[in-house]
């Protein structure tokens, strides 16, 4: 073969590799709608990766994501949830709870959504029905919610000299009424006085711990919200700093130096999220797929913060607890 024929064959296999390599289809694209920012999502985003692996999808192999934070501004999960639906991404995962999932719903009634919540997603109107959701939103609820009121009786068997408790709550959070409810039915029952602190903002947790011992309360009751879940470390130096007995739903607040914690899983809840986010990339439908209760609730005690406020756990509660922090 002559030298020129050679290269002009050489060109033209080059001139169709070419478009076949155009031709490729793009990785799917998830789009992962946050409501605070990525520090704090940690350990719940690897979680979700061990989720999405078990589907068989890996981040920047076979798989890319599209992230949105809010960075505790939740008035822009609207326009996140906006931007991801205009980037046409393949699936958006709304974790962190309802204000994230309604977001979403409010984004799109096409784009299949995978949400994450501690709450109920019927009564907060995300879906109609758990054991077929129908519509474009399946998703992961916890008892994290739920289980406020056992907060409230773990503190009375802690402090049972205490006739009073504090009790953090987020307004803006749609589940505020019900969880105060819940626990407003148990003080009843213990004989407890509840007094409500309302917060929704940084600035306004060092007076919320003030205020505890001024109105002479045993201790601080945290009701469910994503928004304390993801302060735990700063809840938990306040909490030492003011000499505050306090529980939380996130063990992230007793690993960080609080003294205890009740909820639901959120490892498992948000793995199970990114195992339907990959299910769904295969092909298949959020109405199909029904909603998935994770109903494991875990306590994790800090023995060292309660030797700092000069507490003992009686024997009833350290055998329950799934850790112990000494």
């Amino acid at each position: 073969m002559r030298r020129r024929d050679f290269i002009a064959l050489a060109g033209a296999a080059m001139a169709w590799d070419v478009p076949a390599r155009a031709q490729q289809p793009a990785l799917p694209v998830i789009g992962y709608l946050g409501s605070e920012s990525p520090g704090p999502y940690a350990s719940r985003l690897r979680a979700f990766r061990e989720g999405l692996a078990e589907a068989g999808f890996v981040e920047g192999r076979n798989l890319a994501i599209e992230y949105r934070w809010a960075e505790g501004q939740y008035r822009q999960l609207p326009a996140l949830a906006m931007d991801l639906v205009n980037r046409q991404v393949t699936v958006i995962v709304a974790p962190g709870g309802a204000e994230v999932a309604l977001a979403a719903k409010s984004a799109t009634a096409t784009i299949p959504i995978v949400f994450e919540m501690g709450g109920d997603p019927i009564a907060l109107g995300v879906v109609d029905s758990l054991s077929r959701p129908g519509g474009n939103l399946t998703g992961v609820s916890s008892l994290s919610v739920e289980v406020s009121r056992k907060r409230l009786e773990f503190m009375h068997e802690l402090l049972p000299a205490a006739r009073s408790f504090a009790v953090a709550v987020n307004p803006t959070s749609p589940t505020s009424n019900s969880q105060m409810r819940n626990l407003q039915a148990a003080a009843d029952s213990f004989g407890l006085q509840l007094h409500v602190l309302r917060a929704s903002a940084e600035q306004e947790f060092d007076g919320m711990f003030k205020a505890v011992p001024q109105m002479q309360a045993g201790g601080l009751v945290f009701t469910s919200d994503p928004y304390f879940a993801y302060r735990s470390q700063r809840l938990a130096a306040l909490a030492a700093e003011h000499a505050v007995p306090a529980v939380s739903q996130s063990r992230d607040f007793p690993i960080a130096g609080g003294l205890m914690s009740y909820g639901g899983d959120f490892e498992q809840s948000h793995r199970h999220a990114g195992n339907y986010a990959g299910r769904i990339i295969k092909g298949e439908k959020p109405s199909d797929l029904p909603v998935q209760r994770v109903t494991k609730v875990e306590m994790f005690i800090n023995l060292k913060a309660a030797g700092a406020l000069k507490l003992s756990f009686p024997p009833s509660l350290l055998s329950s607890a799934d850790g112990v922090i000494e």
